[in-house]
């Protein structure tokens, strides 16, 4: 193995500073997750385009925040500004379960080692950096500060809380995938442009301060006053109608500027951009990443999210199905940004120079597995939609839905000689490929893609999320009804019988959603019994920021409708619907027993641990074949 320059990775520490010969750094990056410069980590990705921009970057990876602060030091004062994120997830949802424990790992440190980054991390970096540098300007963004824009629900603190940018004192915020936003922000920078005179760029947040006169109107944007923080305080109907403004605003291709009173500040969030087209997305992924970890943790053990993807490819971002407990729409946006078939194969050909690569490609895929290049077939009326689904709660006539270039790539991938399997592990919207639900189809290429998927890039198993088998429950959560899922279900079972072959279908269901009572959490098991299923991977479902499911686990109501939801909220009512998942523990079936008799719902009891009397008799043991069906 060939040793790299430490030059090839971006300076962790001043001595790398000086080995470039920088006598002074432009920006500085202070990030929650460890170094790995690689285009599936938000910190390699902005720190790369700063550089290509000419600027010099500087990271700080997982400071310690509880000592004399020396890591945010080490660099100095930046020329033009300090750049902070969380890093690649929300760091209470890093920290916590479902059930509010702190978790005993965190797959982005070097062990996988848990404590190395605090609750709120951004929040917390940037008051540091006030503290430090107060006048030095702090640019927010991350999923962490992305989806804390607005008024949000934390359900750490079970409170209100208002724009992170209040708290974190921070000049500025970039929402959504950044590189559009922040290619804008470098060159008014370099122009000498301060942060406070940056009022008119797209896809940034930031507080107004109302003694300093009215906020001007800029770029001709309409402007949308939602109810000010305050009032969400007392009202939690308001907070919710607050939400489908945001959620609106955030899927128009031509949408307005959104404001919001804080005390004596107006939060302002300008408009996004609009998706990047295939130029711009594959300029960010084909920048010159050397696709491994800083080599400063090379003591410290393996990077469980690096392991995880370091031979995987995304070939696109975004993601149109809008479910409502889900936070790809709301940070990476619902239109598809497909990177060109070019960019995707030069990729993999890098993938195939790693010295431990052996043949083995563990992804192609995306948010979701199969919506590479889909869009519009007239971009016309996208720019006129305002619905948060593309396919919910039908599939649009107007979205075009070939999976012919997926296909076409799958193929071109296998076709290179140092590939010996190319995998798909993204999960596969499954109602795409069901042509009872979806219409689109008439040249019969959903089939093709079936077949090649199957037969070829399908890795011991395939995940699928049907999430729910109750119509009402799948509903809100913008979800297909569960019979598609069983026709999808056939279809697998007959093309991997035809070619012989045993890959499970895995699929991922969630407890405890808005919507979902306890007789629907075991009236899925039973579905799910009598499909073969013993379910092992499950969720219990936890409210994250700017989600229509979080608005309704605290509101009460759905957003769009205001009409009353009901949720699972205690501690005993969500434990009761997770263990449903479980019918098939022993220590679970008399508990099983009495809540289904206490429930009056015989017909279910008989279904999942059947009578008393067959239960002392010896119950026929149903376990699943590798196909996922049942066999005795």
């Amino acid at each position: 193995m060939i040793e790299r320059p430490i030059t090839d990775w971006l300076p962790l520490t001043k001595a790398e500073v000086d080995k470039r010969g920088w006598d002074e750094v432009d920006i500085v990056l202070v990030s929650g997750d460890a170094y790995v410069d690689h285009p599936a980590f938000g910190t390699a990705v902005i720190g790369r385009i700063m550089e290509s921009e000419g600027f010099r970057v500087a990271v700080i990876a997982q400071p310690n925040w509880k000592d004399d602060l020396r890591d945010f030091k080490k660099f100095g004062r930046p020329k033009y500004f300090f750049g902070v994120t969380a890093g690649c997830m929300d760091s209470m949802v890093n920290h916590y379960t479902a059930n509010k424990r702190l978790r005993s790992n965190d797959s982005y440190t070097p062990g996988g080692e848990a404590g190395f980054r605090p609750d709120y991390a951004t929040t917390v970096y940037t008051n540091i950096l006030k503290q430090l540098y107060p006048d030095v300007p702090v640019l927010i963004g991350g999923i962490e500060a992305s989806l804390r824009r607005v008024t949000h629900y934390d359900y750490w603190q079970d409170r209100l809380m208002p724009s992170i940018l209040v708290d974190a004192q921070a000049d500025m915020l970039v929402y959504g995938m950044g590189e559009q936003p922040l290619r804008e922000i470098l060159k008014l920078a370099l122009k000498g442009v301060p942060f406070s005179s940056m009022r008119n760029v797209n896809q940034v947040a930031f507080l107004h301060d109302t003694s300093s006169g009215d906020l001007r109107d800029y770029n001709d944007w309409d402007t949308v006053e939602l109810t000010s923080h305050e009032e969400c305080l007392t009202d939690k109907i308001k907070y919710a109608a607050n939400f489908k403004i945001v959620e609106v605003e955030s899927n128009k291709w031509q949408a307005n500027r959104i404001t919001q009173r804080v005390g004596d500040q107006v939060l302002v969030i300008n408009p996004p951009f609009k998706t990047m087209e295939e130029a711009e997305i594959d300029k960010s992924f084909d920048l010159p990443y050397t696709r491994l970890p800083h080599p400063k943790y090379k003591k410290r053990g393996p990077i469980p999210a690096y392991e995880m993807i370091k031979f995987s490819v995304n070939m696109h971002r975004g993601c149109f199905g809008g479910c409502s407990f889900c936070t790809i729409s709301a940070h990476q946006g619902k239109f598809i940004a497909s990177r060109s078939q070019e960019s995707v194969l030069k990729e993999v050909d890098e993938i195939t120079k790693h010295p431990e690569f052996k043949g083995y490609i563990s992804d192609l895929g995306g948010p979701s597995a199969n919506m590479y290049k889909m869009k519009g077939k007239d971009e016309s009326i996208c720019a006129r939609c305002q619905s948060p689904s593309c396919i919910h709660p039908v599939i649009c006539s107007n979205l075009d839905t070939s999976h012919k270039p997926l296909t076409e790539i799958y193929q071109k991938v296998d076709a290179n000689p140092a590939i010996k399997k190319a995998f798909v592990g993204s999960g596969v919207r499954y109602d795409l490929l069901v042509d009872d639900f979806n219409k689109n189809n008439q040249d019969g290429n959903h089939d093709e893609y079936m077949e090649q998927l199957i037969t070829r890039h399908v890795s011991g198993r395939l995940k699928v999320a049907p999430e729910h088998t109750s119509d009402d429950t799948l509903r809100i959560m913008r979800k297909p009804s569960f019979k598609y899922f069983k026709s999808f279900k056939k279809k697998y079972d007959d093309i991997s019988d035809k070619h012989n072959l045993r890959q499970p279908l895995i699929p991922y269901f969630i407890s405890s959603h808005p919507g979902c009572e306890e007789q629907d959490m075991a009236n899925l098991a039973a579905e799910t019994k009598d499909l073969g299923f013993q379910l092992e991977q499950v969720q219990d479902f936890t409210p994250t920021p700017m989600t229509v499911a979080e608005v309704i686990y605290y509101s009460g109501v759905h957003p769009y409708t205001l009409k009353p939801v009901k949720t699972a909220k205690t501690r005993e009512e969500k434990q009761a619907q997770n263990r449903y998942f479980f019918w098939y523990k022993p220590e679970y079936k008399d508990w099983i027993r009495n809540r289904l008799t206490k429930l009056n719902r015989p017909d279910l009891l008989e279904r999942l641990v059947g009578s008393q009397k067959k239960a002392q008799g010896g119950r026929p043991n149903y376990s699943k074949n590798w196909s996922g069906k049942k066999k005795r």
